[in-house]
């Protein structure tokens, strides 16, 4: 399976899942940057007033996109990566899939979270990527095996 591993990380805990992933699926890794990057004033989600939560509350929120080179064109799947964020992914990923054609692409949801599932995600992410396919993947917290991520990876049958 020749895939992209695209992920949005704001911690680095995504990031280390999006990175073991890779290797097991043998997938080019991708990391989704926002123009502004995140501080940890801006996570604060006790916060009514800081970034995230401000972003969160908004449906229409897109927060910039440092850059929009992912090679998404070269891949038939993607993996797509992100710390759950009131039960959803962050805004910045529907940033990330207005920015490209993802038609005829399947799109495998993939999240980190000290607490929650995948929850809505998907159907968040639906309306960003007109002609896309995407399913709900996995959460990928603590301790990962390559070998049980590649073949939980086969057993999607993408």
């Amino acid at each position: 399976m020749k895939a992209l591993v695209a992920y949005f990380s704001a911690t680095g805990t995504t990031a280390k899942a999006a990175k073991v992933l890779a290797n097991a699926v043998g997938g080019e890794l991708y990391e989704i940057k926002p123009a502004v990057p995140y501080t940890s004033a801006d996570l604060n989600w006790r916060d009514r007033n800081s970034r995230s939560s401000i972003e969160m509350q908004d449906d229409h929120s897109r927060p910039a996109l440092a850059d929009t080179e992912a090679p998404v064109a070269e891949y038939d799947v993607i993996f797509l990566g992100f710390p759950v964020w009131w039960y959803v992914a962050p805004t910045i990923l529907n940033t990330f899939l207005e920015a490209y054609d993802f038609s005829g692409k399947t799109i495998v949801l993939f999240a980190t979270s000290g607490s929650s599932g995948l929850g809505k995600s998907a159907a968040g992410l639906r309306s960003s990527a007109p002609g896309a396919k995407i399913v709900d993947g996995r959460m990928l917290n603590g301790h990962l095996n390559e070998a049980e991520l590649k073949a939980w990876a086969e057993r999607l049958e993408l």
